[in-house]
């Protein structure tokens, strides 16, 4: 699924706001301009208000279903989405072995936050690398730690 738009360049709220709520789709950019999700009924919807979005800002935006033309491209699209997710999984994991070291009050804290991050990560992780069982599995063995009783 495609959204091409165009927006005005100022103000440059509306501009913004877009661009941070296609991120948190996991939205792939193909040009300037032209963003591409994979197509089910919730990233339709998303388009769709996003494409309201854009008009009420006064500027243009079209929805359109399709399909490559060659698999190959296909596969190059999904593995640019896959990569995106594979470095913010990566970013977790990282994150999930430093905190280790932090005092008990800010490991909880952390913990928190990661399980927040592989939420947003998820729902944004539309052809799962293999770095999601790690990153999930980080955040749980520092649950453990978290949650462990004082001996």
């Amino acid at each position: 699924m495609l959204l091409a738009f165009r927006l005005p360049r100022e103000p440059s709220t509306p501009r913004t706001a877009l661009w941070r709520k296609l991120r948190q789709l996991g939205a792939a950019q193909l040009l300037d301009g032209l963003v591409a999700l994979p197509l089910d009924n919730r990233n339709r919807e998303q388009f769709e208000w996003l494409a309201d979005g854009i008009l009420e800002a006064g500027g243009e935006a079209v929805i359109w279903i399709g399909r490559l033309a060659a698999p190959a491209h296909e596969a190059q699209l999904a593995e640019r989405m896959r990569d995106s997710a594979a470095a913010a999984y990566r970013a977790v994991i990282d994150d999930a072995a430093k905190t280790h070291s932090l005092p008990p009050r800010q490991r909880r804290q952390s913990l928190a936050r990661l399980r927040r991050e592989l939420r947003r990560i998820r729902s944004r992780d539309h052809f799962p690398p293999p770095e999601r069982e790690p990153a999930h599995q980080a955040v749980e063995e520092l649950a453990a730690l978290v949650e462990e009783p004082a001996a």
